[in-house]
């Protein structure tokens, strides 16, 4: 499945987050990690030490998904200030009326 504006992919399908209940705001293009995260985690009992790789991994897609939307928001910005700009330049409005008798 096509996520629209981001690079990565849905690999976990909706079945499959459903089965391993993975709550709703997780659901993303990183869940496919969680799942495996979250077993390991109930496996061993949430010790902080355990399941190091898995947390990683997931954090990671998690920073690069962060990062992607940050740099979109940039270009998004970057263009509303251009056509900003562009708008002030082109309908300038003069301080004294030309209709005034000064």
């Amino acid at each position: 499945m096509e996520v629209e504006g981001s690079s990565k992919k849905m690999i976990a399908t909706q079945a499959e987050m459903v089965e391993n209940k993975v709550p709703i705001p997780y659901r993303d293009q990183c869940a496919h990690l969680l799942i495996p995260l979250n077993k390991c985690r109930q496996a061993e009992f949430y010790l902080p030490w355990k399941c190091e790789i898995e947390r990683h991994s997931y954090e990671k897609c998690e920073y690069e998904l962060v990062m992607e939307r940050m740099l979109q928001m940039q270009k998004i910005r970057e263009e509303e200030a251009k056509l900003k700009q562009a708008g002030k330049q082109g309908a300038s409005v003069p301080l004294i009326p030309k209709t005034a008798n000064a």
